[in-house]
């Protein structure tokens, strides 16, 4: 019978760069949904018709 064998690596990663990519990723996230939602604000209050399907 064979016998497996688990091989761990670890990677050192600093937190302080791991923090800035995450705030970073947040950021984009977060004003890409922003432009989103008020070009949609500014759709509806135009009264603009078919243009959601």
């Amino acid at each position: 019978m064979t016998k497996a064998v688990r091989v761990a690596a670890q990677l050192p990663a600093s937190t302080a760069a791991s923090e800035k990519s995450g705030s970073q990723e947040f950021l984009t996230i977060a004003l890409f949904s922003g432009i989103g939602l008020f070009v949609a604000l500014v759709a509806v209050m135009m009264g603009v018709q078919g243009a959601w399907f």
